[in-house]
């Protein structure tokens, strides 16, 4: 039997004071359906759409189906976050420390029959340009030793040509200069206009590491810079290079009085190519006296920076190199492109026409900020070489070991 509480006891006892919104409240170990919800089945959560950005951060490989419309969503990114995302990935596909120094010398000056707005070295423009012969085999080995003895893993020759036809003795001592560089242990690039099938090919057979041929700017803006050669031709040039085996190196310069969808133009172009250059160039116009471009306000530095961190998303795995304009920029302002995504630069006594950073310089800023000069393994023509030279034997143990339970 239960004890009964006599009723002047029961009104002695404390009363609960409850809060109005747990009177009613059935006790449950789940969580009750908020009042004027629906109690019909659950409902799948709407997916989240990701941006191209977050896409593009998780890539495990380069893709080369880019849409301008993607480009342009990570182009526009607020800076910061979009430099950020570009350190982030440039770390999955690079040292973030390593920078790969290049060396500039021009083998042919000026005479060029291309009308080029930005360039010194046209005949169509007056700028105090003498034009020059091409220099023989043994002053450019010279200084390829001199750029090797000052860190420089890469070495790049330039003629002021529009193309190579009818230039067969310069081409036989071009192939000897490469091979010349390629015995140093360098590699070897050169820029020398358009070039054919044919010539590509012997070019290859000399040790030609990469070859140079810039777009310039979109296509849409390319026409206001250059009427000379079409872009089409300057994308059968590279397509040559391609086939014939040698890595492409093809960028632009920012500068011309292009736009910003211009810059994603720029990348469009090169990012749905059949494969992704190995180097892609970012130019700052140095405006030159003479030349149609040669009083050109100098671009934001913003635009720079995140030309260059764009590109380091599209293009992962390629070597972004800082080239002319860079001795314009401070120090911070290097190192700010550095932190974005590019992992190159020119170094030494100067570009083709223009003013260069120089070893001594580099070398002391690279100590400044924990920067070394890249290894040769670390490009992508050095893994391609280490991966060459694994003898046949060799490889086929390692891959008996890999698979050995």
């Amino acid at each position: 039997m239960s004890r009964r509480i006599p009723a002047k006891s029961r009104s002695l006892q404390p009363r609960r004071l409850l809060s109005p919104q747990f009177i009613s409240r059935p006790f449950s170990t789940v969580q009750d359906v908020v009042p004027g919800s629906s109690t019909g089945p659950p409902q799948a959560p709407t997916p989240q759409r990701t941006s191209v950005l977050q896409d593009a951060l998780q890539s495990t490989a380069p893709r080369t189906n880019w849409t301008k419309e993607e480009i342009s969503e990570i182009y526009n990114t607020p800076l910061m976050e979009l430099s950020y995302a570009a350190a982030t990935l440039h770390r999955r596909f690079h040292s973030p420390a390593a920078i790969q120094l290049c060396t500039l010398i021009n083998i042919k000056t000026g005479g060029c029959s291309e009308d080029c707005s930005y360039c010194a070295q046209s005949s169509r423009h007056n700028t105090g340009l003498k034009a020059t012969k091409m220099v023989n085999v043994e002053t450019v080995l010279a200084a390829a030793r001199t750029a090797k003895e000052n860190g420089s893993s890469r070495f790049c020759m330039g003629a002021a040509w529009r193309d190579m036809r009818g230039r067969k003795t310069n081409l036989r001592n071009i192939t000897e200069m490469v091979k010349g560089v390629r015995a140093l242990g360098m590699e070897a690039c050169v820029t020398l206009g358009m070039i054919d099938a044919a010539q590509a090919k012997e070019l290859k057979q000399a040790g030609l590491t990469a070859y140079n041929h810039n777009v310039d700017t979109s296509r849409e803006h390319y026409p206001s810079v250059i009427t000379t050669r079409s872009y089409d031709e300057r994308l059968a040039t590279i397509e040559n290079v391609r086939e014939a085996g040698i890595n492409v190196c093809t960028g632009g310069i920012l500068g011309l009085g292009e736009k910003a969808k211009d810059h994603v133009g720029l990348i469009h172009t090169v990012a749905t190519l059949p494969k992704h250059p190995e180097s892609f160039p970012v130019n700052a116009l140095v405006p030159i006296k003479g030349t149609p471009l040669g009083e050109s306000k100098a671009i934001s530095f913003d635009a720079i920076v995140r030309t260059i961190a764009t590109a380091r998303m599209v293009l992962p795995a390629t070597i972004i190199r800082l080239a002319a304009g860079r001795n314009t920029m401070t120090e911070e302002k290097q190192m700010m492109c550095f932190f974005s995504g590019a992992n190159a630069v020119f170094t030494g006594e100067k570009m083709l026409t223009t003013a260069c950073n120089g070893w001594e310089e580099d070398k002391a800023m690279f100590d400044r900020w924990g920067l070394r000069p890249m290894e040769s393994h670390e490009t992508l023509q050095g893994q391609e070489e280490m991966k060459e030279s694994i003898p046949p034997v060799v490889e086929q143990k390692e891959q008996a070991l890999a698979s050995a339970p």
